[in-house]
């Protein structure tokens, strides 16, 4: 992988990466106790799939720093698909989604094994939370073990603790902003800490980290990242509700039903009169909320033109994050992967 960006051979190299570490680990938590196979199992569940963009992105601020293709490095990227793996099933308990991936989501595939509990919700809860907190630990652990030098790691793991009180931030915000009344800042703030650093420029900047990048190249990382990220977390809002589930995997009434702070439902409010709103507020929320209900609240956001404003706002970040990079004096091959990465990431069915 020197000149040519291959997209599926760097997942298949990841995945090898991810699926032998979290098997092997697995494998120990069940030799505990017998008991525990099932949480074993939810733990390389949750690493069985995925676009692996976090370690892509990681991989070519390596490369664009001017190193070579590495296998450590390798290693190194793909604990930023642990922190993933890690922050999709905290997310899942936190929204009680019951899908992801088209397969119930750890809280709810646990909740078999504990049927015997008085409290078998709540303990499927609890136990996902731990296999949550395992994968943070596991993540650490992959990093440090990567194979680079003790040098090169000292160098980023700073970044890992602004990663994670970033990313709790974020989560945080959205739990405090859930229910309240829709703000277009507010939601653009949840998008930015709960998911566009992690997902885009803090892995970018942990690869450059490792390469020893300077200052500048560094600052480059973050104005293509940052809008970059953005732009990932408003597609997948619009994904989530007007996506095909088919495609997404997740179920379309989520955010909805949990009546979250998404820019989608911001901007729909932002400009939507009296009777709209009183409309929105009878829907918004409500957990036995049924497919008319949520057409309803699809065909109001159809009528203020909201999904549309919404990919104005992804183009225009993407736009952003692509001049950033024009500006930036990095090798060829890494302009034409992070080019390819950013259009990976604006336009997509799942």
């Amino acid at each position: 992988m020197t000149e040519g960006w291959d997209p599926g051979a760097f997942r298949a190299r990841v995945d090898e990466v991810l699926h032998r570490f979290v098997a092997d680990e697995a494998d120990l938590l069940a030799a505990v106790d017998p008991a525990l196979g099932p949480v074993a199992d939810e733990v390389e569940a949750s690493v069985a799939v995925g676009k692996r963009l976090r370690a892509a992105f990681c991989y070519w601020g390596w490369r664009a720093a001017g190193q070579p293709d590495s296998d450590a490095l390798v290693r190194a990227a793909a604990s930023m698909e642990l922190v993933h793996a890690a922050a999709v099933v905290h997310d899942d308990l936190i929204d009680d989604s019951p899908l992801r991936h088209g397969r119930p989501t750890a809280h709810t595939a646990l909740r078999e094994t504990v049927r015997q509990h008085p409290r078998p919700v709540d303990a499927a809860r609890s136990l996902a939370m731990l296999v949550g907190d395992l994968l943070v630990s596991l993540a650490g652990q992959l990093f440090a073990t990567s194979g680079l030098p003790a040098t090169y790691l000292g160098r980023a793991r700073p970044l890992w603790a602004a990663l994670a009180r970033d990313l709790i931030a974020g989560e945080c915000l959205e739990i405090l902003h859930t229910g309240a009344a829709p703000d277009t800042t507010a939601s653009l703030k949840v998008v930015r800490y709960k998911t566009a650093k992690y997902t885009v420029e803090q892995p970018l900047l942990i690869g450059g980290l490792l390469a020893g990048a300077g200052d500048r190249l560094r600052a480059g990382y973050s104005a293509y990242g940052l809008p970059l990220g953005e732009a990932f977390q408003l597609r997948d809002d619009l994904l989530g509700l007007f996506g095909d589930a088919r495609h997404t995997g997740k179920a379309n009434a989520d955010d909805v039903r949990g009546h979250r702070p998404t820019a989608l439902l911001a901007e729909t409010w932002r400009v939507a009169d009296r009777p709209e709103r009183e409309r929105l507020r009878a829907l918004l929320g409500r957990p036995d909320l049924d497919e008319e209900g949520l057409e309803s609240v699809r065909a109001v956001m159809r009528r203020l033109k909201a999904p549309e404003r919404v990919e104005s706002m992804i183009a225009a970040r993407v736009e952003e994050a692509l001049g950033a990079l024009d500006e930036l004096a990095v090798p060829a091959p890494a302009t034409r992967a992070l080019t390819a990465l950013a259009r990976a990431v604006a336009v997509r069915a799942s």
